[in-house]
Order: structure tokens, then C-alpha cells, then sequence
């Protein structure tokens, strides 16, 4: 859906008494919703492989929203934490149905791979920098990454 129709569809919005406005076009689908503290739009596409958001820009004068609270920082993990090099997906078997690469409670050895991070549809192999026994995996499968993010705790 081009940026046109999407700043029409948000001025309809701002203009009318509707709360929401959901549009499926292919496999786009756009949801505005009129926020009644703050005179803002929200605008949230839905590709098929994730969720991206948009925001309105505020109307002038209005106040500015507030900045969400930072999350808590985990606590201090107890081990070596291998930690992601890079921004994908992460995943912990080489394919859907395949056994995992490691458990909780399996020894690694130096080199032994630990999971999958998928990065522009490259497959990339993290394996293990040091040998271990896995304590805690920090990661669910199939989630996405960041850069520098721990994914693994080995003790």
C-alpha cells in the first residue's frame, strides 16, 4: 500500500467519529487507530513475515507522548554467556522437526554449534567459544535477534 492512500486513509480517520479502521489490500493489511488521550493516529502494517509499526506524526502543539520505561536489565548470569554476532533470526535446530543442536544440561566442547541465526536468508552457525555444560538457553525459537543479544549461558 503506497504512502498516498495510507496519509488519506489516517486524514479520514482524523476527520471522522470512527475509533478504528482496519484495511486488508492483498496480503497487506493496515489497522488506524484514533487514540482518544492524545489527538494521534497510529498506523500498524502487517506483512506476512512479521510486524512493522507506524506512527502519524502528532499535530502541532500537542504533547508529546511519553517514552516507554527502558525494560530491567536481567540479572547477572552466572557462567560464559554467548552472546549473538549479528541481527536475524534465531533458531535452535537445522530444520522444522529436526532435534536441537543443544539442550539444557548438554556438554559442548569448544567449535560445537549451538544454533542457527538466519541474516538476509543466509543460515549462519554460532558455535561455541568455550567447553561447557549449557545452563540456560535465553532465546525461544524462531525469535528474532539482536546484535550482541545473550543467547546462551554455559557453565
Amino acid at each position: 500500500m503506497d504512502l498516498r492512500k495510507l496519509k488519506t486513509l489516517i486524514d479520514l480517520v482524523a476527520e471522522s467519529d470512527i475509533a478504528e479502521l482496519e484495511v486488508t489490500e492483498g496480503e497487506s493489511k493496515v489497522r488506524i487507530v484514533k487514540s482518544s488521550a492524545i489527538p494521534q493516529n497510529q498506523v500498524v502494517m502487517v506483512p506476512p513475515q512479521g510486524v512493522q509499526q507506524y506512527s502519524a506524526p502528532a499535530v502541532a502543539g500537542a504533547p508529546a507522548p511519553a517514552a516507554a520505561p527502558a525494560p530491567a536489565a536481567p540479572a547477572a548470569e552466572t557462567g560464559h554467556v554467548v552472546k549473538s554476532p549479528m541481527v536475524g533470526t534465531f533458531y535452535r535446530s537445522s530444520a522444522p522437526g529436526a532435534p536441537a543442536f543443544v539442550e539444557v544440561g548438554a556438554s559442548v566442547k569448544e567449535g560445537d554449534t549451538l544454533c542457527i541465526i538466519e541474516a538476509m536468508k543466509l543460515l549462519n552457525e554460532i558455535d561455541s567459544d568455550i567447553s561447557g555444560t549449557v545452563t540456560k538457553i535465553l532465546v525461544e525459537n524462531g525469535q528474532p535477534v539482536e546484535f550482541g543479544q545473550p543467547l546462551f549461558v554455559i557453565g
